[in-house]
């Protein structure tokens, strides 16, 4: 196939990440550099568009100026939750007819708009939807080049070492929770839950814990008037790799809080919700779920659950829970996001070109090599290490049992 011919199509899909504006801008700037005569359509909020035939055509402005996406967080071009598998879903939202397959109505849509290469910029829902497109689109003698890039800020897609978008994620997770601990300094025995994203992971959590821990290492205290790094500290980190021993941890904290006055936690949205699924049906309450059957863990708030539970035993006066989440998720790139932002973009287009379809990542399972990996490859739910040195030294440090 001549690259005069090719046409390139972009979809971001599932939640924000600090890297989808940047993404879109980097593939935009290569192809551009590769030949500029590649018409390029982006497909405005993931599938949804896709489904609607609702894009956008990069004009040479738009080609020209694409290096301004960087500076932006969030997906210019829109992101939205749609399963192209789950029909019933498509159909109440309006996406489709009655009768259509949502899988065929999103084929036939690239085929109509002349779509060779697709580039998906998601977890791996979005991925794997992907890979099921071009399945289904080969099927029907349709060549198309499916090529993912990996962005969740929880950091949980087998086997790909870091997804873009974490890492600043983590970083304005810590300055997020650097503004909000001083917050303790207005009541006394203030408890803090500082709730973070990741449902099944608890890799951001961590992260985000070690990087405000970084953060501490290079201020300057006065202990002559109670400013002391413990009483700025992480007490506790709780994330769904750990069992939670609450009358120990609580027992821990009660002399944390006797001690400096106010206690600070890390909670990973995804801790602890098997046991307040089963305290909300108990009571009889519905459990809500998304169109994957993910729980939407913004009607679990296992940060308030937490807080109740430890507030109680630990004397807490006031407790005061915060989610970094949105305030994280939304932001532009770091330096270290957006040089893998760039090195990934590159190395798509180039395997693109190639007729190579898959997710490109550093394989963990091939020595970190960057490579396309399989779609049938990608998976999500890889667990948080919770033995890295760092972690289990925080945990040393602040005594809290390492599971």
């Amino acid at each position: 196939m001549e690259q005069r011919q090719m046409k390139v199509g972009i979809l971001t899909a599932g939640g924000l990440a600090p890297c989808l504006s940047s993404s879109i801008g980097a593939l935009i700037e290569e192809y551009t550099k590769v030949n500029p005569n590649i018409e390029i359509l982006c497909y405005k909020y993931g599938y949804k568009g896709l489904l609607l035939g609702d894009s956008i055509k990069v004009s040479a402005e738009v080609r020209k100026n694409a290096k301004i996406l960087f500076e932006f967080g969030g997906s210019v071009i829109g992101n939205s939750r749609v399963k192209l598998s789950n029909t019933k879903d498509c159909l109440k939202r309006g996406l489709i007819k009655e009768g259509e397959d949502p899988m065929k109505v999103a084929a036939d849509q690239l085929v109509k708009d002349g779509v060779s290469i697709l580039h998906t910029i998601g977890g791996d829902d979005t991925n794997t939807a992907a890979a099921e497109l071009a399945a289904f689109l080969k099927k029907n003698d349709y060549r198309l080049t499916v090529i993912g890039l990996p962005k969740t800020v929880d950091n949980d897609v087998v086997p790909i070492k870091q997804s873009l978008g974490a890492s600043t994620a983590a970083e304005h997770g810590a300055r997020f929770f650097a503004n909000v601990v001083a917050e303790s300094t207005a009541n006394p025995k203030m408890l803090i839950v500082h709730e973070v994203m990741g449902r099944n992971c608890g890799w951001l959590t961590v992260a985000t814990a070690l990087k405000y821990r970084e953060f501490l290492s290079k201020m300057t205290f006065v202990s002559e008037l109670g400013v002391t790094p413990k009483k700025y500290d992480v007490h506790g980190v709780y994330i769904p790799e750990m069992p939670v021993d609450l009358q120990t941890e609580a027992a821990r904290l009660k002399r944390v809080m006797d001690e400096h006055g106010n206690v600070n936690i890390f909670i990973s949205e995804g801790a602890g919700v098997e046991s307040i699924i089963k305290e909300m049906e108990a009571k009889g309450e519905t459990i809500q779920r998304d169109a994957f059957g993910h729980v939407k863990l913004d009607t679990i708030n296992p940060g308030k659950w937490f807080g109740d539970q430890f507030a109680k035993m630990i004397g807490a006066e006031k407790t005061l829970v915060q989610k970094s989440g949105y305030f994280s998720r939304a932001a532009a790139p770091n330096a270290e996001d957006l040089s893998q932002i760039q090195t990934f973009s590159k190395f798509a287009i180039q395997c693109a070109l190639q007729n190579k379809s898959g997710v490109v990542g550093n394989d963990e399972e091939s020595n970190n090599a960057l490579s396309v990996i399989d779609f049938n490859r990608i998976k999500g739910g890889k667990p948080c290490d919770i033995h890295q040195p760092a972690f289990q030294q925080l945990l040393t440090e602040i005594g809290q049992q390492k599971g």
